[in-house]
């Protein structure tokens, strides 16, 4: 088995692990390396043109490197869509911006057939005129505010990286990601993402209000003639082998074993859920929050420098995997009682197992 030694610079939120197990093959060493190089190079240039939201920035590259979809949280101007297009760029990747309206059609997402007529020969024939939605990066910006039919469009997509139209599959060029974003204080004229919509994305990343240095230090470089222009790290090929890569990372029994039992006590029904689950949970999360908590848990230690995962990944991203999943009833508002509340009291009553923590 070929060690591996992690290059790279310790960063604030990915501290580097050099002790860690090697990967199984000399190629899975090679790409970890060339993981760990440019993980450093990233935040380098993600931070020449996003200020602070440390947290919000190694939960986006969880998704990146697990060429997954997310869901973006956040009032309006806190640089979510400037967050999108910087990591579009720094990927060199193809981008596409939608923003989501209340008259927008189906066809305005997945592209349209039309009837093309050769001037020459007056043949016509059906010619497909592809959407937006043939990118590698999709922004469905505020897309709460457009119907459910609209909505749905995006599922075949997010699930099977395909769409269906007129009766032929047409495959989606990987690597395909979907960020969208919600505003959560304006809610007239909305329609809430049904349930198997909002389980389609790994994460439900909330960007809060910055501190005030960071927030002085944006006013500066917006209010200035600074132009700013970002070097491409990775490709399309190299995301597409990172995320293989996450996916062959081991995990013991034992901790995938706590992963679920984390997703598993969130649903009212299960025997082995905690009383305040009864009280305040309709519905918890599915069988897709258990394989996102450990996928996400994955992507983490690798990008940590660890070749294994350990109960700390699991719980550090049981947030953002849980709270789009978990549905809170009336007895939860009374109590005043939050859903970040609640997972946070969730991962204090599922029991740990000892061998996890490291």
């Amino acid at each position: 088995m070929t060690v591996t030694r992690f290059r790279g610079t310790i960063q604030k939120g990915f501290p580097l692990q050099t002790n860690a197990p090697s990967p199984h093959s000399q190629q899975e060493a090679d790409i970890l390396d060339k993981l760990q190089d440019g993980r450093d190079k990233m935040l380098s240039e993600i931070r020449r043109v996003i200020v602070g939201q440390e947290e919000v920035i190694e939960q986006l590259l969880i998704v990146l490197f697990t060429s997954s979809h997310c869901l973006i949280t956040g009032a309006p101007g806190l640089a979510k869509t400037r967050l999108i297009r910087t990591l579009s760029q720094i990927l060199d990747l193809k981008f596409k911006r939608i923003q989501f309206t209340p008259d927008l059609m189906p066809s305005d997402i997945i592209g349209t057939e039309i009837i093309d007529e050769d001037r020459s020969s007056g043949h016509r024939e059906m010619r497909f005129i592809p959407g937006p939605i043939f990118t590698n990066v999709l922004l469905a910006d505020e897309i709460n505010r457009t119907p459910p039919k609209t909505q749905a469009a995006l599922l075949e997509a997010m699930e099977e990286r395909q769409v269906t139209i007129a009766g032929e599959m047409r495959p989606l060029k990987p690597p395909f990601f979907v960020f969208a974003t919600q505003n959560p204080i304006e809610l007239e004229g909305t329609y809430p993402l049904p349930e198997a919509q909002l389980d389609r994305f790994m994460f439900n990343i909330l960007i809060d209000y910055l501190s005030e240095d960071d927030e002085l230090e944006v006013v500066y470089q917006t209010t200035s003639n600074i132009d700013i222009e970002l070097k491409p790290v990775f490709s399309g090929k190299e995301m597409v082998e990172f995320a293989r890569l996450a996916r062959s990372t081991p995990i013991a029994k034992p901790i995938a074993r706590y992963a679920v039992q984390l997703a598993q006590s969130s649903r009212p029904s299960h025997p082995q859920a905690p009383d305040f689950i009864h009280r305040w949970i309709s519905w918890g999360a599915g069988t897709r929050g258990s394989q996102n908590l450990i996928l996400a848990a994955k992507a983490r230690a690798l990008l940590q420098g660890r070749c294994h995962v350990s109960v700390l990944d699991i719980q550090a991203v049981a947030a953002p995997v849980l709270r789009h999943r978990i549905l809170t009833n009336f007895r939860a508002e009374a109590d005043r009682a939050s859903v970040e509340a609640i997972i946070e009291k969730l991962i204090q009553a599922v029991p740990v197992p000892k061998s996890g923590l490291q």
